[in-house]
């Protein structure tokens, strides 16, 4: 009874989000009407039994309904991210009956937590409603992801991102801002789709891409979810144009929107010179490009450098901020580029953006540490207090940051290892957690850019979906689920 006190709230609130995101599929079915295109009816199915199921759960949890406590915003989560995959991929079941269960619920899961990994192929022939679902997908994803980075999480103190209710630019702190989640949320949101729409527009008129294709990929690049309508990717298209309005606006979407917010509500471009996370994250990307392209060309895998050039930054960029946008097959390079692509994956997107991974905030605080703790050494009875933006970071959100990191890694270590019981090779193993965990989209090995996740057995497909689920709800939220104390009264 307890059980179901503590439960059954939330899931009162799943049903109620249940029945406005099954409303969205009011989108693909108006272009599957206008393309008269074969997935109409399976999506006027799953509107009807999506709307008739959520409406049933809403009303028979009414009385359940109460003011939620702290605790329950991990149970709400947790239940969002795994309820919603679930409803997202009736649609893609009912048009396709060979797909499975588990294969329909994988493509959502990294639709929804813009991982970018597919277990489709033949994109380029889908139903342009399936297609725009998918993207779509990718783009509300970038919208709840938001709130969660911005509101949520700093709320439950997760991994030390309550350091957003002290740090400079953040949006818990400043009331110019607004301290409301739903105001906050509202505004973030209305840049997040402007700089879509703008994308949208820079792809069609400038790039050239079909209004179709510039639409999707836009819904994929802010929301840095990296799916596209080409099997190819991006590469599809072969345009150094179009790379180049998508690179821009993956390093936006990879910017924390808050920053995006005081720079526009305050007309000042230097609140980006002044973030910490900002110029971190465009030091070491820069950097890296520069260092892979000239590796490459030592290598002989390019000609010359500008070609090389062309092709680390856009894909360095793509993976670096997981989004997962591929111009060419970068698992045919050296080993040791994709490898430190895969690394950069995890640490460079800024908290408060749609990107995943450890995030540059932590990154740099554990950075600066060890330098600190070097200081301590050589001058113990020293004070050397760590900052970050100007503000001095407390000991209780470093060792929120330290544990974040500590369960990051082990959780990539026992991930990786389920997937070599199972029988996947190493590379494929530790190559798809690494993507999954920090929401990138592909691999190396079977999981590369050239193939998808569809080689994966039921089993290994089930790993990678969890390891999206816990890059994405930065690990301590689902973890918490499964310790004893949480569910104590």
């Amino acid at each position: 009874m307890q059980l179901a006190q503590k439960l059954l709230p939330t899931v009162n609130i799943v049903a109620r989000v249940s029945i406005l995101f099954s409303l969205s599929l009011l989108v693909p079915i108006a272009m599957a009407w206008w393309r008269q295109d074969a997935a109409l009816l399976p999506f006027i199915q799953a509107l009807i039994g999506l709307q008739l199921f959520s409406i049933s759960l809403f009303l028979l949890t009414r009385h359940y309904r109460r003011e939620l406590m702290p605790r329950d915003g991990f149970i709400l989560a947790v239940g969002l991210w795994t309820a919603l995959p679930a409803v997202a991929a009736v649609p893609l079941m009912l048009y396709d009956p060979q797909l499975s269960f588990t294969n329909a619920y994988f493509e959502t899961m990294s639709a929804l937590s813009t991982t970018g990994a597919t277990v489709m192929v033949g994109l380029d022939h889908l139903p342009q409603s399936i297609n725009l679902w998918r993207h779509l997908l990718n783009w509300l994803g970038g919208m709840g992801i938001i709130v969660l980075a911005v509101a949520i999480f700093p709320l439950l103190g997760v991994g030390g991102m309550q350091l957003f209710k002290a740090e400079t630019p953040g949006p818990i702190k400043d009331s110019k801002l607004t301290p409301r989640i739903h105001e906050t949320a509202r505004n973030l949101w209305l840049i997040y789709t402007g700089l879509t729409v703008l994308c949208a527009l820079l792809l069609r008129w400038v790039g050239g891409m079909s209004w179709f294709d510039a639409v999707c990929h836009a819904f994929a690049a802010l929301s840095l979810g990296g799916f596209s309508t080409h099997d190819a990717s991006v590469g599809f298209f072969n345009s150094p144009l179009i790379e180049a309005i998508l690179m821009l606006f993956m390093l936006l979407a990879a910017t924390n929107f808050a920053t995006h917010y005081f720079a526009l509500s305050g007309r000042k471009l230097s609140v980006y010179w002044h973030d910490s996370e900002f110029k971190a994250m465009l030091l070491l990307i820069a950097s890296s490009i520069i260092g892979l392209s000239g590796f490459l060309v030592w290598q002989q895998t390019y000609p010359d450098f500008l070609t090389s050039l062309r092709h680390v930054s856009f894909n360095l960029i793509s993976v670096a901020t997981d989004c997962g946008f591929a111009s060419v097959d970068f698992g045919q390079w050296p080993i040791f580029a994709p490898l430190v692509m895969l690394l950069l994956s995890a640490i460079t997107a800024c908290a408060g953006s749609t990107g995943g991974g450890i995030k540059m905030i932590r990154t740099i605080i554990q950075t600066r540490e060890v330098g600190r703790q070097m200081s301590l050494l050589l001058h113990p009875q020293g004070i050397h207090p760590l900052r970050v933006n100007g503000q001095i970071i407390p000991n209780s959100i470093l060792a929120s940051v330290m544990g974040f990191i500590f369960l990051y890694f082990t959780s990539i270590v026992v991930l990786t290892f389920a997937l070599l019981v199972s029988g996947l090779d190493f590379i494929s193993s530790f190559s798809a957690i690494i993507a999954c965990i920090n929401n990138a989209g592909p691999g190396l090995g079977e999981v590369g850019p050239a193939s998808n996740y569809s080689g994966l057995t039921d089993f290994q497909t089930w790993v990678c979906s969890f390891a999206m689920l816990l890059g994405r709800l930065e690990i301590f939220s689902v973890l918490i689920l499964f310790t004893r104390a949480f569910w104590r009264s």
